[in-house]
């Protein structure tokens, strides 16, 4: 782990044993702030946080019910309050227990509904049901915002609180009230919760040799996948793509990196820059299956991260048409840093750019040819337009 993220890992540690009063017999100081004596001294926090050691005190001596005082459920709330006062809306704050189960997908696997969530103006908002799953066979769809869970609001909750709400064991069932998009009035699903399996590529050939490629999300299998998907490509003499990414909610940096270097020759796939100005490089690593292949790749609001990846580098480097909807705008570079009690923090650490240099973030991507996405009971409006454009391509002899 690099020093500077060491540093961070006390940091948060130390506000912790602050907040919770568990730097017993002593109090923390701050520059400008004289020490008292007998007090032990924390070196590089903001005169501010003197502020949490100090209502602690107060509380202990004067809070009317000073008795039941938790100390980890105060240290939880004001690591909390913290995440939420960030300029972040990906921060959140997630209790030993629950990082443990966040880090389930991480396994291939993971126990939940099968639904990926993001923060919308202060909602917990659908991104993308999975293929398959719980969530989809509940009639959960993109854009739908969950307002309670078991009962309990969701309101100041974080998005990784949400998730772990939301997940659980295999068998078990979860109630949501949700606000359909579109509706007036908010809907009550109970889902039964099961094991999510993270397959993520689906090849379907459809006529003249052309293959839709599905790409679900990008996750640590989704390259192996994607290698036996143009194989068998290759098999059906297939002789163009479209790739879908629609309501696609990214996943691996890697693993969208590995996807990219199957249809670019070589260069760039991305770069990313970190909060000091340092830049990294994300280069194609060589080796591609389908580098010669006609592609339109197909995005709307919904396809984010590293769906945007791979969309805008495909654009950038003229290797795709895109067709669609401007993308949704997730571009951040996300940590999920664990602290010394087991617990965890959630944060963004560095923001991508597109080869061209445009920022994803709060951006999205916009396609080259704009077509609405369609209601559910209309035709695929944009699949259309996309085999529309490929048989173009090969009726003209002009990858």
């Amino acid at each position: 782990m690099p020093k500077s993220r060491i540093l961070w890992s006390a940091f948060a540690v130390a506000l912790i044993m602050a907040a919770a009063g568990l730097v017993i017999g002593c109090s923390i100081q701050f520059p400008g702030v004289p020490a008292r004596q007998g007090h032990a001294q924390i070196e590089g926090l903001p005169p501010e946080f003197q502020r949490l050691a100090e209502v602690w005190e107060v509380l202990q001596k004067e809070h009317y019910g000073r008795e039941q005082l938790d100390a980890e459920k105060v240290s939880d709330g004001a690591i909390r309050g913290m995440m939420l006062a960030l300029d972040d809306r990906y921060a959140s704050f997630l209790d030993a227990k629950q990082y443990s189960v966040e880090s389930q997908d991480l396994r291939g696997f993971f126990e939940g509904i099968g639904a990926q969530v993001v923060m919308e103006e202060g909602l917990v908002t659908i991104l993308a049901p999975l293929p398959n799953t719980p969530a989809a066979k509940a009639g959960l769809e993109p854009g739908d915002a969950i307002l309670a869970i078991n009962g309990e609001s969701t309101a100041g909750l974080t998005l990784l609180e949400a998730v772990n709400r939301i997940r659980g064991p295999k068998g078990t069932t979860v109630t949501l009230s949700v606000l359909h998009r579109g509706s007036l009035e908010p809907a009550t699903v109970t889902i039964t919760r099961a094991v999510i399996e993270l397959s993520s590529v689906e090849l379907k050939m459809l006529d003249g040799g052309i293959g839709r490629l599905k790409i679900s999300e990008f996750n640590s299998n989704t390259n192996d996948e994607l290698k036996d998907a143009l194989a068998q490509f290759r098999q059906a003499q297939g002789r163009a793509l479209v790739i879908d990414l629609r309501n696609n909610p990214g996943g691996l940096l890697n693993s969208v990196v590995d996807v990219a270097s199957q249809f670019l020759k070589d260069g760039l796939v991305l770069y990313e820059m970190d909060a000091v100005g340092n830049r990294t490089d994300w280069k194609v690593r060589g080796g591609g299956q389908a580098q010669d292949v006609p592609l339109v790749v197909l995005i709307n609001e919904y396809s984010a991260s590293a769906a945007e990846v791979l969309s805008g580098a495909l654009l950038d480097r003229q290797r795709a048409t895109l067709v669609g909807a401007t993308s949704y705008g997730k571009g951040s570079v996300n940590t999920l840093r664990q602290l010394n009690d087991g617990s965890a923090i959630y944060f963004t650490i560095a923001r991508w750019f597109t080869p061209n240099g445009n920022l994803i973030e709060g951006k999205g991507i916009t396609p080259n040819v704009p077509v609405e996405s369609s209601r559910r009971d209309q035709p695929d409006a944009q699949m259309a337009k996309a085999l529309e454009i490929l048989n173009q391509q090969l009726a003209a002899g002009n990858p």
